[in-house]
């Protein structure tokens, strides 16, 4: 399939406000400069003058908590809510009375998102700093049902996980992505995606990164963070790199523990550094930092966001970074077992974290802060320092010309006809055949095939698609070959299984199984943060590899590529390395041999294959 050429959309920021939306007048509105072209694909430190006297007139307007809010981004949903509601009423306090620097918007509507971020600007002193994790595949954008959140949405171009462009084995697939995300995050008033995940993912049992990253190459890794970072900035939007110093060797999920890396600095240098070096020459705005500990650069076992070896030494004196350093969400057991709200916030100020995401407090935390500031713990030029920074980001996304977005404009831009077409042929690319099977793909016209869909009870949308298109998509090929439509000689059975599923019914289900001429087994497993649940429950894997010892087994792995270790047995494995109506619709096409699987493998699946060398 030929990819549609992008359409130049230009990106609205300024100018058009809902109309009978009230005006909070800032009470001491910093000086506005001439709207030049000022970017986030500009380098660093590459203000204008008039952008810079912003920058200074602003600064020179905060007082000391102020400084310190400005270095506080609030987390808020993107959902519908009434403006008396007791968590907007919330939001709206960080706001206009604590003075944050910033929002985090997760899950909701573009339109929703769009409008809150707009009334939330208006009540701002100074223009709010916006981002979201927009990763491939994890956008709180992405449209359809956000089944692990039971949350209605819809609306933006759903991207194929990281993973699944590296997969395609084409570098510009990652810069496309990240154009796209960058142009419908900036539509709906996001202007930094915490993106792309340039962690190397080479452990295999890692339950938190998994198909967030590119693969488990360095140098791949390095090269689609390169365009991503190119992509998304070139957009319009701020790109993040993350999590550094690198969280693809760990087996704990740092939202419920701290994992401990345990690379050797020689280690390091070859491995995990190497796509954050690409990232940061790519021009990278901000780092956000890992929730890990590692050993060989700090011995205390402090958090990677609470160490100043890491954040200062490491990164600024060390790989040259000179932009903005993110903390990961200051909520996460992986930092905030052991210390209060107020002490992790002091603590990573002075490792040099430049804004602190999500505190599980805010306003004690910028009490915290300020208080170490008066006691002579941080140094009161620690803090200007890093409110400039977040001023000259400001400046770069925009925000001193005007914070807010054209509902009108938006409309034209998230979702476009032109966007998804994109999104759907990276993802027929992306399917790749791992084992071939002696001639089991493609699936038979003729014959019984049953088709076994996995999936965690709260994947709603998972299958919806696959199972009808499989179906529908034998009998159109049986029908073209000429053959008669009647009788049972193309049927294809649809079954369900859930982590629930007991002994009898798979013992139900294996008697169908038997009679069946190919058994298609869809595993629907992605990492969910938090919960671990990336592998398929022993007792289910235990029956499919039982099934796959004695009748002509395929498995797609829709999501996590690794499964096949837990079904050794299956005759044909495919992996599409993440979760999504276009890869559903692009794996039925490859079973029924309507498309090429030309994917490749971007990780080793350890005892059974190696990855791809993709150049």
């Amino acid at each position: 399939m030929t990819p549609i050429p992008l359409r130049l959309i230009p990106l609205v920021i300024a100018g058009t406000m809902a109309a009978g939306c009230r005006t909070v007048t800032p009470a001491t509105p910093p000086a506005t400069p001439d709207p030049v072209s000022v970017t986030p694909a500009a380098p660093i430190g590459s203000l204008t003058r008039a952008h810079r006297r912003w920058v200074d007139s602003t600064l020179a307007t905060l007082s000391l908590r102020d400084r310190v809010a400005q270095m506080v981004m609030v987390w808020s949903l993107g959902d519908y809510t009434n403006s008396r509601d007791a968590t907007y009423a919330q939001l709206v306090h960080w706001v206009e009375q604590d003075r944050v620097g910033g929002v985090a918007m997760s899950l909701g509507t573009p339109i929703e998102v769009a409008a809150k971020l707009n009334d939330l600007q208006r009540r701002a002193r100074v223009p709010l700093l916006v981002g979201a994790d927009l990763e491939p595949g994890l956008g709180r954008l992405e449209g359809g049902v956000f089944t692990h959140y039971m949350l209605e949405a819809g609306g933006a171009t759903v991207m194929p996980p990281a993973m699944a462009i590296a997969a395609t084995g084409r570098d510009e697939d990652a810069y496309e992505a990240g154009l796209i995300i960058a142009r419908e995050g900036r539509a709906a008033g996001i202007h930094i995606n915490f993106a792309p995940v340039v962690d190397v993912n080479n452990n295999p049992a890692n339950p938190v990164i998994n198909t967030r990253s590119f693969g488990e190459d360095p140098e791949h890794v390095a090269r689609l963070a390169d365009a991503f970072v190119r992509g998304t900035q070139n957009g319009g939007m701020l790109a993040t790199a993350k999590h550094f110093p690198g969280h693809g060797d760990t087996d704990v999920d740092s939202h419920v523990g701290l994992p401990v890396v345990s690379a050797t600095s020689a280690r390091l240098d070859s491995v995990e550094l190497v796509p954050f070096r690409a990232a940061i020459r790519a021009g990278a705005a901000l780092v956000m930092t890992a929730h890990i500990a590692l050993p060989a650069i700090d011995g205390s076992g402090v958090p990677a966001t609470l160490s100043p070896q890491i954040l200062t030494s490491l990164l600024r004196d060390t790989l040259g970074f000179a932009g903005v350093t993110i903390t990961d969400a200051m909520t996460m057991e992986g930092i905030g077992e052991g210390y209060s709200t107020e002490r992790s916030a002091v603590l990573a100020v002075n490792a040099g974290a430049n804004i602190l995401l999500k505190p599980g407090d805010p306003t004690r935390a910028i009490d915290g802060v300020v208080a170490a500031v008066e006691r002579g713990e941080i140094p009161a030029s620690r803090i200007d320092s890093a409110a400039r920074y977040i001023l000259e980001l400001k400046a770069r996304a925009g925000l001193s010309i005007s914070p807010f977005v054209s509902l009108t404009a938006l409309r034209e831009i998230v979702g476009s006809p032109e966007h998804r077409a994109t999104a759907a042929d990276i993802a027929s690319r992306a399917i790749t055949l791992v084992r071939g099977g002696d001639g089991l793909v493609p699936l038979p016209v003729e014959g019984r095939v049953l088709v076994v869909q996995y999936a965690p009870e709260t994947e709603l949308r998972a299958g919806r698609i696959f199972g009808t298109a499989l179906r529908n998509g034998r009998r159109a090929a049986r029908s073209a070959s000429g053959a008669p439509a009647a009788g049972e000689r193309a049927v294809t059975t649809i079954a369900r299984l859930t982590p629930a599923a007991t002994g009898d019914m798979l013992d139900s289900l294996g008697r169908i199984a038997d009679s069946s001429d190919v058994v298609v087994i869809t595993a629907f497993v992605r990492r969910v943060e938090g919960e671990g649940r990336f592998a398929v429950p022993p007792h289910v894997a235990s029956w499919i590899d039982s099934v796959a010892a004695r009748r002509p087994v395929v498995v797609v792995a829709f999501g996590n590529p690794y499964l096949i270790r837990q079904f050794p047995n299956v005759g044909a494995y495919v992996a599409t390395f993440g979760v999504s109506d276009d890869l559903e619709r692009a794996a039925v096409r490859a079973l029924l041999g309507q498309a090429a699987m030309t994917g490749r493998l971007p990780v080793s699946l350890p005892g059974f294959f190696s990855r791809s060398v993709i150049e």
